[in-house]
């Protein structure tokens, strides 16, 4: 049986893929130190990051919004510590940036972006 493809097809895999990239932000390991998926797995199993799901939403309670983008950084202006930088789009539009501690999620900077 031959399929074919349809502009109703089509649409729906493009619905689909939307929204399948909005559920899950976008995800960036940056900083002067690079740092693989598999290190940042391993500071997490020694307790040395949050969980990711609890940063999102201390940030959220912070900046209100949707997060659009996340990154990990070696941040020489904090002693070298690792910090996450969240950045969340409001319902008015402001982008909103939160910098945390990334072992005890404590808010570092709140600041428009």
């Amino acid at each position: 049986m031959k399929q074919h493809i349809t502009p109703r097809s089509t649409i729906a895999a493009a619905m689909l893929l939307a929204i399948v990239s909005a559920a899950v932000p976008a995800i960036a390991v940056a900083g002067s130190k690079s740092h693989s998926h598999e290190q940042v797995r391993d500071a997490l199993r020694r307790g040395q990051v949050l969980p990711l799901t609890r940063i999102l939403a201390i940030a959220q309670s912070r900046a209100p919004g949707e997060v659009i983008k996340v990154e990990l950084d070696d941040d020489d202006d904090h002693g070298g510590r690792l910090i996450y930088e969240v950045k969340t789009l409001s319902k008015s539009g402001r982008v909103m940036e939160v910098e945390l501690d990334a072992r005890t999620g404590k808010v570092l900077k709140v600041e428009e972006d």
